[in-house]
């Protein structure tokens, strides 16, 4: 078990129940050490409440173009994207980008 705080930021917060921050106990049977994509899989899982918004959030596997990702205000692209390993009190921000005209 991990426990980590999630924000949705830039209007993300609509998909998930329109709450910016959660703290949570992310825990995966069989598993020792959670990483990002399984934190991703348990948000699609656990937090976005209808099926279509699961594209808003995701496109081919992996976080859509346009959501700035940080772990620990570091650029995920920097920490390994979706291989990093959480840890507990780490801070995994997702904030769209993208705004409509």
């Amino acid at each position: 078990m991990v426990r980590v705080i999630i924000e949705f930021l830039g209007g993300l917060d609509v998909i998930v129940k329109k709450q910016r921050q959660y703290k949570v106990d992310v825990q995966l049977d069989g598993k020792d050490e959670i990483n990002v994509g399984d934190l991703i899989q348990w948000i699609v899982d656990n937090l976005i409440e209808h099926e279509g918004d699961v594209n808003v959030f995701l496109e081919n596997d992996s976080i859509r173009p346009g959501i700035l990702t940080l772990i620990n205000d570091t650029d995920w692209e920097l920490e390994g994207e979706k291989e990093y390993v959480l840890e507990d009190g780490d801070v995994v921000s997702f904030t769209s980008t993208l705004h409509g005209g």
